[in-house]
């Protein structure tokens, strides 16, 4: 199987997905078409994991059912009540590109973490794999940011299996506890200096280096926060810098 060669990650904040008029179910927005453009395949491998929903069978169905109309070869990969195939490892090596559900984010590693699935995926991510997914799938990627794992007020977390040396804020314009708790834990130390996505946007990544982020949302955007003594915005001892994503107009997102 011919990659491009680099390693490439894209981490959605939200809006994956979007419902569907015209056939009554979900179908994939444009983020989605630039992750697999990324692959440089025809008709690539994607492989699809819902971890982090304990691989909620309805859900897992509506993915396959978006993507349905693309020319797209569609696998998945669970655990529960064991791996689905032979040998996890060999699946996740063969796709062209990886998407991984919300959900949470904390059960999502310590599964994968269990099953060596950890390894595999930085395994697949050197060896050019697209890796990306949204919310707790953006998260798992990184050191780490703010979940829901524990309950319905956000914890910081920094568990992730730290492919990008960043945390992350996702659902950044929809959940109002979210920019506060990032600022305040980067600020503190407790999660290393971060990137977050609003609804709609991605983060795109090339080894562990922020290329660009772009956007189905025109008013969506992404930032930067890094540690500063002097402090601005809304917590001393960050700077939020925003970056003004590339908006993807495409509306023919068929092949």
């Amino acid at each position: 199987m011919s990659r491009i060669g680099q390693s490439h990650i894209v981490a959605i904040g939200g809006g994956s997905f979007r419902p569907s008029e015209r056939y009554g179910f979900i179908e994939p927005t444009a983020l989605l078409r630039y992750v697999l453009d990324l692959t440089g395949q025809d008709r690539p491998r994607l492989g699809l994991l819902a971890t982090a929903t304990g691989d909620d069978s309805d859900w897992l169905l509506k993915m396959y059912g978006a993507f349905s109309r693309w020319d797209v070869e569609v696998s998945h990969l669970t655990v529960f009540p064991m791996p689905n195939v032979a040998d996890p490892r060999e699946w996740i090596l063969e796709q062209d590109a990886i998407y991984v559900s919300g959900g949470s984010v904390a059960n999502l590693a310590a599964l994968w973490r269990l099953h060596g699935l950890d390894e595999a995926f930085a395994e697949a991510w050197r060896s050019g794999v697209v890796l990306s997914g949204q919310s707790a799938g953006a998260l798992c990627w990184h050191v780490g940011g703010n979940t829901d794992s524990f309950g319905p007020r956000l914890r910081p977390w920094a568990e992730g299996l730290a492919l990008l040396p960043y945390s992350c804020g996702v659902h950044y314009d929809s959940d109002p506890q979210r920019r506060a708790l990032l600022h305040e834990s980067v600020a503190s130390g407790e999660l290393p200096e971060a990137y977050a996505a609003d609804e709609g946007v991605a983060l795109h990544y090339v080894g562990t280096e922020f290329i660009q982020a772009v956007s189905v949302s025109p008013k969506g955007a992404a930032y930067r926060l890094e540690r500063d003594g002097a402090g601005v915005k809304e917590c001393a001892g960050v700077k939020e810098f925003r970056i003004e994503p590339r908006l993807l107009t495409s509306t023919n997102l068929e092949p």
